[in-house]
């Protein structure tokens, strides 16, 4: 199983409670961090990742919760980030909480033990309506009572937010999960694109990324900003190089730091995990 684990001397276990954790959840893996609140200093992350061609199914994930010796303390506050790679954006005028299912399954078929979500959105202003897997959402609520789990999609249009009103033209991102990404385009400020691709290897994503170019009649001389599973050098980063003059990956934002042992981390991996904490 991949593991990842840093974490600050400071660490205590007999102090979560004035910590915050955060976790995201899906069948690829299971992360979390711990920010402490005092500092507003993330001081760990321990990330467990599902074998190539293999995903972690309810009971993986409860076996990981229930064993972890941080994962069972009490914390200040918890937040959840569950990514998928089905959802429809509804606009705020046009929402009916009642119509969730309805507005769902007119983009996409619902899988069995699959749940519908909804998560607001502020800008644009918009309710983000998902499917996660009911075993493993009723698996995280009976561990952490009354915690709502995130769409990552939020989380990235949450990011972008303050980054985008600087830019004059595009603001195009471009978040890398196991099997899917997501792109996302601004301009002006305005969403002009926000979809989600399954993909099986690197020239599918490029693809995908210079189509919508073409479609939206963008320039190569345009800056993408890259998330999630990517990092500089490698065959993604590379290859869209050749063709996409600035590439940018995007940095974790928020009225937080980080402990000197994540200075030699891609921050960008896990951009999600530590922006959730940033929702209300």
């Amino acid at each position: 199983m991949p593991f990842l684990e840093l974490f600050d001397e400071t660490l205590d276990i007999n102090s979560t409670e004035n910590y915050e954790l955060s976790i995201q959840v899906s069948p690829d893996g299971l992360s979390f961090c711990l920010l402490d609140s005092i500092r507003n200093k993330f001081i760990l992350i321990r990330s467990f990742g599902a074998e190539e061609n293999k995903y972690f199914n309810a009971d993986k994930i409860s076996e990981l919760l229930l064993k972890d010796d941080f994962l069972t303390k009490r914390y200040k506050k918890v937040h959840c980030v569950m990514p998928s790679s089905k959802f429809t954006l509804v606009p705020t005028p046009l929402f009916d909480p009642g119509k969730k299912v309805e507005y769902f399954t007119f983009n996409h078929t619902m899988k069995d033990d699959h749940i519908v979500l909804v998560d607001k959105i502020s800008d644009p202003d918009a309710f983000l309506v998902f499917s996660v897997s009911r075993s493993i959402s009723e698996l995280i609520n009976s561990v952490y009572p009354g915690v709502y789990p995130h769409h990552h999609i939020k989380l990235l249009l949450d990011h972008t937010s303050s980054i985008r009103k600087s830019v004059n033209g595009n603001y195009i991102h471009v978040h890398v999960e196991r099997d899917f990404f997501n792109l996302i385009i601004f301009n002006n400020n305005i969403l002009k694109f926000c979809n989600s691709f399954a993909y099986r290897n690197i020239s599918d994503i490029l693809y995908y990324v210079m189509n919508a170019f073409k479609n939206l009649d963008i320039k190569q001389e345009e800056t993408i900003y890259f998330s999630g599973i990517t990092e500089k050098y490698d065959d993604l980063s590379s290859s869209f190089s050749l063709y996409i003059r600035n590439i940018k990956f995007a940095e974790p934002s928020g009225n937080f730091t980080f402990s000197y042992v994540f200075n030699d981390t891609e921050l960008h991996r896990f951009m999600n995990l530590f922006n959730v904490v940033n929702c209300e």
